[in-house]
């Protein structure tokens, strides 16, 4: 008998990555979380929408990540639910985004919060940032799409 590892449990996507960026390279990255944000991201109360990945001093650091606390975790901690996280992460798959982001101008964009292994998991993507041209051209491209799958359906 074999044991099948069980899938990955997304928490959260940042839908607004995908509209505003091209995305490019992807990297899984672990999150150093307190116990009562692991508690809260359990019952799905995170938001990445406004949410930005920093390299500082040679680390990964999220930032504006809004976990919200539960109100039945701690009653002793006061915790504050958009304070800086750090990214776990290789030191090769750092330094090849240290280097992206200094050298050719990319920028790193939380896409998606998951549960894999029983251990949080962030996934951040290299990305380069649309301008409103290129939006149009994308949902223009979608909606082509969209259109030809139906018309091809009725036939």
């Amino acid at each position: 008998m074999s044991k099948e590892k069980p899938a990955p449990r997304t928490v959260a996507v940042n839908k607004k990555a995908r509209h505003d960026y091209f995305l490019e390279d992807r990297v899984e990255a672990g999150i150093a979380l307190q116990g009562w944000e692991v508690k809260s991201l359990r019952a799905g109360h995170i938001q990445l929408k406004e949410s930005y990945v920093l390299l500082k001093n040679g680390e990964a650091w999220l930032f504006g990540a809004h976990i919200s606390p539960l109100l039945t975790a701690s009653t002793h901690i006061h915790p504050d639910p958009l304070r800086t996280r750090k990214l776990l992460l290789h030191k090769d798959e750092l330094n090849k985004l240290i280097g992206a982001v200094e050298r050719k101008g990319y920028t790193l964009v939380p896409l998606s919060i998951y549960w894999k292994n029983g251990r949080a998991k962030l996934e951040v993507s290299l990305a380069k940032g649309k301008q409103t041209h290129d939006k149009r051209d994308t949902e223009r491209e979608r909606d082509w799409q969209r259109e030809k799958q139906r018309l091809l359906k009725t036939r």
